[in-house]
């Protein structure tokens, strides 16, 4: 008998252990940035599940200081040296390309991210409306230059510098 509880005792240790270690058990999914275009970006994106969307964030290195533009893209595929075999960017609703914070864009529109003076870029945003399910298996770009919100049909934000397939956590 005690010896049965010992063993119950530490599967249920194991258990809570490997829950803390995933973040509590919550759905996620993660993308490990690679270098495009050139470039020397590396980093990590992860999107975690919450009710009514998504919470992503990211750290990165190897960026010039300032803003990039951020993107899910439609493909998991960073094969291209360029990046461009991601495609465009993730649009299920057929919309214009636009600023994250309205309606009117593309699902895969997200706010541009910022690197320091070092190159680093630490962010965390939540992403209204969108789902794990619908992300898995695409990807996330960092570009070489700032989001406008406005240019079609990608923000006029330049090479792309960073690619990461969105996989299941």
């Amino acid at each position: 008998m005690k010896k049965m509880l010992v063993v119950a005792s530490s599967l249920l240790l194991a258990n809570l252990l490997s829950a803390c270690a995933t973040g509590g058990g919550a759905p996620s999914a993660r993308a490990v940035l690679e270098a495009r275009s050139g470039s020397s970006v590396a980093g990590e994106v992860v999107f975690t599940g919450q009710p009514g969307g998504l919470r992503v964030t990211v750290a990165a290195s190897g960026l010039s200081p300032g803003e990039h533009g951020f993107h899910i893209h439609e493909i998991g595929d960073c094969s291209a040296p360029d990046a461009t075999s991601a495609k465009g960017h993730y649009n299920p609703a057929g919309k214009a390309h636009g600023h994250h914070a309205s309606n009117d864009r593309h699902g895969g529109d997200l706010p541009n991210l910022t690197a320091d003076a070092r190159g680093e870029a630490r962010f965390a945003a939540d992403l209204p409306g969108l789902t794990l399910d619908e992300i898995y298996g695409r990807s996330v770009v960092i570009h070489a230059d700032p989001d406008d919100y406005k240019s079609q049909p990608a923000g006029n934000s330049g090479k792309r510098v960073a690619c990461g397939v969105i996989v299941r956590r």
